[in-house]
């Protein structure tokens, strides 16, 4: 089973032409800002998350297609920073085909976002509020990408994750509240749901 989960950051791209080199600059991710993973939990990137993964070589594409290289950083066409907000990227855009229509889509507004393929290397999960909120420490970056949509491929890795830590830390899920018992507070009674409906979207992923 594939590991690599996708991300993306909308409103994060920007043109820069300087002595006839073509540069798209933007973020492919932004730190400790929660994101709603497909309705089934919340994850935030801590920072130092891509110390290490950005030291690697890695490439740039269009919409993930591997088949649409743009970049690379052996090659020094894609540079990749960590600072305080995020993941920063720059790719010198090629005079090809795709490299062209690129970067007349983002000038032109149409492609507006980065996104990012990866595999969770360390991550820790909370359960203490209505949802789970799990916060990617570290991965591994497969690759970079200028995209037109959020991209939330592959949410079941994620969720499965959960079961794994839940597993691990022999964390059960919350049992219904007894109708005889005292009278359950709306937050209570809303996190047992979202729960029960986490549990079943996950039996149905097996």
């Amino acid at each position: 089973m594939s590991k690599i989960e996708k991300r993306s950051h909308i409103a994060a791209v920007e043109t820069r032409a300087d002595d006839g080199k073509r540069t798209l600059v933007g973020y492919a991710a932004v730190f400790e800002r929660l994101a709603d993973i497909g309705g089934w939990f919340q994850e935030q990137i801590a920072p130092g998350a891509f110390t290490d993964a950005i030291k690697g070589d890695v490439r740039a594409l269009v919409d993930h297609d591997s088949g649409r290289v743009i970049g690379r950083t052996k090659s020094g066409t894609l540079r990749l920073q960590e600072d305080g907000k995020g993941l920063r990227v720059e790719i010198d855009v090629p005079d090809t085909t795709d490299g062209n229509d690129l970067w007349v889509l983002v000038e032109r507004g149409d492609i507006s976002g980065m996104s990012f393929g990866f595999c969770v290397t360390k991550e820790t999960w909370d359960e203490t509020g209505e949802v789970p909120t799990r916060t990617i420490q570290a991965l591994e970056l497969r690759e970079v990408s200028a995209v037109a949509f959020p991209a939330y491929d592959d949410t079941t890795i994620g969720v499965r994750s959960l079961e794994e830590w839940r597993s691990a830390h022999k964390v059960e899920p919350e049992p219904i509240a007894d109708p005889a018992a005292a009278p359950v507070t709306r937050a209570a009674a809303t996190k047992t749901r979202l729960k029960m409906d986490l549990d079943l979207k996950v039996r149905s992923t097996r």
